[in-house]
Order: C-alpha cells, then structure tokens, then sequence
C-alpha cells in the first residue's frame, strides 16, 4: 500500500501542504476532493516524485521513495496521469502510448490487448495525432499510457475535468474494474462529488493544504462534504 505520513511540502516561503496524511490500498480506491488551491495536485505531485517534500514520509510497499527521483518511482510502479492529461499532440496515440515503455524493461515493450479491451476506441485511431483527438478520447489515451507502465499505483488528477458524461461513465467503469482486479491501489484527486462517492472506497478531503475530513467512502456525508467543495 501507499502510505503518506504527515507530510509538509513548500513552494518558495510558502506551505502548500500542512502534516497531510492519506493512504492507498491494493485493491481500493482512495478519492482526495476539495476547492481548487487547497492542495490536492500538490498531494499527488509529491507522491510521484514531481516535488520534493519538506519533512514527512511517503511509503510504498513499505519502503519510502520521498528520496527518489520520479522516474525511479515509475520503475516501481507509479503511474501518474496529469491534471490536464499532458499527452503529446503532435505524436499518434500509437506513439503515445510507447511513451510509456521508458520505465519497462525491453521484455515488457508492447502495449497490451488489455488496453484496447479497456479502450475500445483508441484501437481505431492509432495513426491519429493526440492533438486531433476530442477532450474525452485524450482522457482515456492519458490514463492508458499510464496503464502501459503496467503500474501498482494509479494516481489519476481529475480525470472528469472537461469530459462529456457518456465518457466520464466510461472512465468511472474503467477505474472500479481496475480496483476490483485486485492488483493495483488508485489514488484519485476529484472535485466532482458524485464520481467521487460512486468510486471512493475511502476519501480525504483537503481545505487549505490540511486534511479536515477523512473516512470510509461508505461513511461520506454529502452535505458535509459538499461544504469543503462549493465556493
């Protein structure tokens, strides 16, 4: 499991993230929901290595990698799809999804049939440029480069933003069979409640960089929830 034990993190003078602890279990999903600004992108870009942490630790598989660099924690099993999905436009969705073959030895180069079981439509637009694709359809080529790491831990930051419904129903199918596999945690940054509450097996949620309410996703309250949500 993902274990992150109070952990502080800084840009410059000024503290993002204040003894923020949260965990990931194989098999479950963990939703992380607040306001923007509070610090939940800064959450899942210290757990992948893309900002070091200022005290605190973070474990996976009971070792700590704070210490690596990101692309040490891929190799053991850390994927990480992007706010914003940051796919290369100008390459195929075929190139795109080798991209992420860097972390793999030679043996485990070929992106598998699983991904286009997962992903029907990118299986006919392997020659099409990313930038060509629709919001949605970039969404889903994001979280499958990811899924070509062959990953442990899927760390996914808002992967409904600007996606039509059809597609967000696809993607919330697609992350609960993921976690039903049972080989593999999911972290989840989400400011959409109602996608949250049908994945979260647990939830923390974040006001100004601290965790102010956790629990069982069985346990979520909406109204106090949405009250962490709504501006």
């Amino acid at each position: 499991m993902l274990q992150v034990e109070n952990i502080n993190l800084f840009y410059g003078a000024s503290q993002a993230l204040w003894d923020v602890a949260i965990s990931a279990e194989v098999g479950k999903i963990t939703c992380v929901l607040g306001r923007n600004g509070v610090g939940k992108t800064s959450l899942l870009r210290a757990v992948v290595g893309h900002h070091p942490i200022r005290s605190g630790r973070i474990l996976w598989e009971d070792q700590e990698v704070d210490g690596l660099p990101s692309y040490k924690r891929a190799a053991r099993g850390i994927a990480y799809v992007p706010q914003g999905r940051e796919i290369f436009p100008l390459m195929t969705v075929q190139e795109n999804l080798q991209t992420g073959f860097a972390s793999l030895p030679r043996s485990l180069r070929h992106v598998q049939d699983e991904i286009f079981e997962l992903f029907p439509v990118l299986k006919d637009m392997l020659g099409r440029r990313g930038g060509d694709l629709s919001g949605g359809q970039q969404q889903q080529l994001a979280i499958a480069r990811a899924l070509v790491t062959r990953p442990r831990l899927l760390v996914l930051d808002e992967p409904t933003e600007g996606i039509q419904p059809s597609i967000i129903k696809d993607i919330e199918r697609v992350i609960r069979l993921l976690a039903n596999r049972g080989d593999m945690a999911i972290l989840l940054v989400e400011q959409y409640f109602e996608f949250a509450r049908d994945l979260a097996d647990y939830y923390s949620v974040l006001d100004r960089g601290e965790v102010v309410m956790s629990g069982s996703g069985k346990e979520m309250v909406e109204e106090d929830v949405r009250r962490y949500l709504t501006v």
